[in-house]
């Protein structure tokens, strides 16, 4: 079935949505939302300290749709995609707010800022040194081939986002150091990689949100990846916060159609053609635009598969995800993963201990059907692969985390339990200390 309507629906489809344009929200033009008249000091003060060290950018359907500007800063998309005070800590956030406030100090704030972000630990999870692969004795740009059958391709022109997510492990991609960032053209050179290496099975595009490109730039990373020489790449995955945050990409912007147009040709090449789409909050799945882009999208024969981290401040609580997933399922997408919160940038605003967030996930877990119990979760994206704390048990007499594999740099770690001592407090696998007395974890010899 063709992802378009008739052309008569076609049209009132359009002519429904297509008074939205993109009107997009950066610290400088913040001023030019009109609810952000009715905003508090305090809000309006972390915004201008904390966007110099994490960049802002949002757009009109963010704020006109998604925000409930009557519950703010609370409200959870506000937390979301506003800059809070607590991204920053107290020494850094009163270093800058000092330096905004004194004249002719451009350049120390420039230095003072910088020397900040070097303390955020950037490039989490062995980004830059173990993950970039070599052909022919030399670095693919833009590439990061951590596990075997993946290869994650950063297109250059899909280096930003609709909006940016706070808590965003990608925030060094946006904050406009080329030393920070991954991007790249679709090269032969990476294509050849792609031919000599026959594990590889998925490819997946992400960024920033490659769902930027126009569909030229979509149309010429996709195309050479579905030629019979690539026979053995069998899936084709786009990483995108679009739908939460512009579904009009997909039903009423110019390209639309084309776009979708597009995805059908994966799929008729004999791909399997997946969006990982980022929803992080039900409020996301209100608007009738959205479900729209779900459905057209759908009828590709494209699939939707969801996923975000668990983040402190907007998603914390089992209602949360109970209706995401059960709001998703009835839309036709398929819930995939629940991540920790990454140990970068404002990890310590939004980060949710492993105990809490395993107790928080199968509170949710339990209370959907079985068609939403595809989600697996909590798991960390961590050095050595993706840890799933997979339970909170008791074995020979100590308290302890469960924990497995569900990808690994080595593919013999896959599926393999481990054990953790129990701490309440930890957030993160570095914080965990083996069980049993073991000195070490057996993936770090």
């Amino acid at each position: 079935m063709s992802g378009l309507a008739s052309a008569g629906e076609n049209i009132l489809i359009k002519k429904e949505f297509e008074s939205f344009k993109y009107t997009p929200f950066t610290a400088a033009k913040v001023q030019e939302i009109p609810q952000w008249k009715g905003i508090g000091r305090e809000s309006r003060e972390a915004l201008e300290i904390v966007s110099r060290v994490f960049t802002f950018r949002t757009n009109n359907y963010v704020v006109n749709e998604l925000i409930d500007w009557n519950n703010v800063p609370e409200d959870p998309i506000f937390q979301l995609t506003f800059p809070q005070k607590g991204m920053l800590s107290e020494s850094h956030y009163d270093q800058v707010r000092t330096l905004l406030q004194k004249d002719g100090a451009k350049k120390e704030l420039e230095d003072c800022v910088n020397q900040i972000r070097k303390t955020l630990n950037p490039h989490p999870a062995g980004q830059l040194s173990h993950n970039v692969p070599e052909f022919n004795g030399e670095p693919l740009e833009g590439v990061q081939h951590k596990y075997r059958e993946t290869v994650l391709f950063f297109p250059s022109r899909g280096q930003t986002c609709h909006a940016y997510c706070t808590y965003c492990f990608r925030w060094p991609q946006f904050i406009g150091r080329s030393n920070y960032k991954f991007k790249a053209r679709l090269s032969d050179q990476l294509v050849s990689y792609l031919k000599a290496n026959k594990d590889v099975r998925d490819f997946l595009i992400t960024g920033g949100d490659p769902m930027v490109m126009n569909y030229e730039g979509l149309r010429s990373t996709i195309e050479p990846l579905l030629t019979e020489e690539l026979e053995h790449l069998t899936t084709v995955r786009i990483g995108t916060k679009s739908l939460a945050y512009w579904p009009y990409k997909y039903v009423s912007d110019p390209e639309s159609d084309d776009i979708l147009r597009l995805f059908e040709r994966v799929v008729e090449s004999g791909k399997h053609l997946a969006l990982m789409a980022h929803f992080s909050h039900p409020a996301e799945l209100k608007t009738d635009v959205v479900k729209e882009a779900i459905r057209r999208i759908r009828n590709t024969g494209a699939e939707i598969r969801m996923q975000a981290p668990m983040i402190r401040h907007v998603n914390d609580s089992a209602e949360s995800w109970r209706k995401l997933w059960t709001e998703g399922v009835r839309l036709g997408m398929i819930p995939y993963y629940l991540f920790v919160e990454r140990n970068t940038g404002p990890m310590e605003y939004f980060e949710v201990p492993l105990a809490r967030a395993h107790e928080i996930f199968t509170e949710a877990y339990r209370k959907v059907s079985g068609l939403a119990r595809t989600v697996r979760g909590p798991s960390m994206s961590a050095f050595h692969g993706k840890i799933l704390v997979s339970g909170i048990s008791e074995v020979a007499g100590e308290k302890v985390f469960v924990l497995k594999f569900l990808q690994g740099r080595d593919p013999e770690w896959v599926g393999r339990p481990f054990f953790a001592s129990f701490d309440p407090k930890a957030c993160w696998i570095d914080a965990l200390r083996p069980a049993f007395g073991e000195e070490r974890f057996f993936f770090e010899d």
